[in-house]
């Protein structure tokens, strides 16, 4: 398999992952109930991801990079949207 298919394949992971995070985001910002999600939960999904992006970019890679990149900005966004409205 070369290179361009395994980048691909990493891509459309990436987008995939990222796209499950969006829909909370959205109905978070739209409704600004947050009761009930964790907070702890997302300030450890949040560094997670934070410490991925950082790897990705050590090692320089793509889908790593921007799957998680986009991910901690829509992470940081619940993480506000549930201190904000608790």
């Amino acid at each position: 398999m070369d290179m361009e298919w395994i980048t691909m394949i990493g891509l459309l992971a990436a987008a995939c992952t990222t796209l499950a995070f969006l829909p909370q985001a959205i109905k978070a910002l739209r409704t600004k109930q947050t009761r009930d999600l964790s907070l702890p939960t997302y300030l450890v999904l949040t560094i997670g991801l934070f410490l991925w992006l950082v790897y990705g970019l050590l090692i320089s890679n793509l889908p790593i990079i921007m799957a998680n990149g986009i991910s901690s900005i829509i992470g940081v966004i619940i993480i506000a949207l549930k201190i904000k409205y608790g």
